[in-house]
């Protein structure tokens, strides 16, 4: 069993939960690659090299490497998760009355390793009537062979966005995007059941249940210590999103929340897409972000209320300084040209994580971003991603901590 503790972005990483792309990178096509959020293509064996490399340099600074579909599927060997899942997934909604009862014994059957990867890969009309043959559907006869009963899950990749520990509990966010919203299940799944959490004891701050109206995703929550929560308000998370989830981590003890109205665009779709914290008060961040108005949330005085300070755009870096409790932020942005910097931002230049205070992973292919941050002290770990990042991801994105050393440990 894990106590898992994330209480900084900084601390030394103890246990990650990352997921190496598999058969659902093969879904991807030029023609539903957008509804599928990514914007090309991968090449599926390259992406795994690239991944192993990153899972490498993670053990390698003694961190505890967990995958999301191994977890998955050792909880599908639980008879009350596999029920779960398979209840939600394959619904009558989504398969049809008639085929629903044969589609469902055969899922009952599936070894779960397999079960895992059909989860996350989806299965087409061809692969399933091959498995279950003869059965008779109204729906199943309206698919194409290749139309997908049960769509893929390609952004699993990045695994920190539908699911963030925050202090001494968790949220399972709730995804913007059709695409993304049966990740959720999984994760609910895994906290519920998998032994390593089951007996956690933890809060689960958001199930992934709430509206698409009340979003928030991982990208945009860092945990910046202090009792403190930093928040990205995006394209993918909205004001309502965050305002419920403060008054839930309000109650569970959290101290401050400053939330920064970005921008609503695809190169800058959350938080960690501009800036990350590297170092005790240090953070990298987009030239081109510049500053950004923010909104200090407190608990109110009556029960779920929540009190919200303006901040002006130029107070940003003070308003986040004040909620670590320091007097001055440091904030390192390469010192490059617009179309240099813009071009290493859309390659999540700015995407970097912690292993510990000062050490760094980052893609090799921002040099110019690496070199500085070099030059500034801190231990820049560079990983290959040039098919990984397709997604608009960087190490960040891909992983899911759970448990960090605390800061004065």
């Amino acid at each position: 069993m894990l106590t898992p503790s994330i209480d900084s972005e900084i601390g030394r990483l103890q246990t990650v939960i990352i997921h190496r792309p598999g058969k659902e990178m093969l879904r991807l096509t030029p023609e539903n690659k957008d509804e599928l959020l990514f914007d090309d293509v991968l090449w599926l064996e390259r992406a795994q090299q690239e991944h192993d490399e990153f899972a490498r340099v993670l053990r390698s600074r003694g961190a505890q490497v967990l995958y999301l579909q191994d977890l998955l599927a050792e909880t599908l060997e639980i008879p009350e998760a596999r029920a779960f899942l398979l209840g939600a997934v394959l619904s009558e909604d989504s398969t049809g009355l008639a085929a629903s009862p044969a589609i469902r014994q055969w899922a009952e059957s599936v070894e779960a390793p397999a079960l895992a990867e059909t989860l996350i890969a989806g299965i087409t009309k061809e692969e399933l009537l091959e498995r279950i043959p003869g059965v008779s559907s109204m729906v199943l006869a309206s698919m194409d062979p290749e139309d997908l009963l049960i769509g893929p899950l390609p952004n699993h990749l990045f695994t920190r966005d539908t699911s963030s520990w925050i202090y001494n509990g968790v949220s399972i966010n709730s995804m913007s995007r059709q695409a993304r919203r049966r990740e959720s299940l999984n994760y609910r799944a895994i906290y519920t059941w998998h032994p390593l959490f089951a007996a956690g004891g933890f809060p689960i701050w958001s199930d992934g249940t709430v509206s698409p109206a009340l979003s928030t995703e991982g990208g945009d929550i860092q945990i910046i210590g202090n009792g403190a929560v930093l928040i990205g308000v995006s394209e993918r998370t909205c004001p309502q999103g965050v305002e419920r989830l403060a008054t839930q981590l309000f109650a569970g003890g959290v101290r401050e929340i400053v939330a920064v109205k970005m921008r609503k665009t695809r190169a800058q779709m959350h938080l960690d897409t501009i800036m990350t914290m590297v170092d005790h008060g240090t953070f990298t961040k987009y030239a081109g972000a510049g500053m950004l108005p923010t909104f200090t949330l407190r608990p109110g005085e009556r029960e779920g209320a929540v009190d919200v300070i303006e901040n002006p755009a130029e107070a940003m870096h003070d308003a986040i300084a004040a909620a670590l409790g320091i007097d001055e932020l440091i904030v390192l942005t390469t010192p490059q040209d617009s179309r240099a910097a813009a071009r290493e931002q859309w390659d999540d230049g700015a995407n970097s994580l912690a292993v510990a205070p000062g050490v760094i992973i980052t893609y090799e292919r921002n040099v110019n971003t690496n070199e500085y941050l070099t030059s500034m002290g801190m231990e820049v770990l560079t990983i290959p991603g040039s098919e990984l990042g397709r997604g608009r991801g960087g190490p960040h994105c891909m992983s899911c901590p759970v448990i960090r050393e605390p800061l004065d440990s």
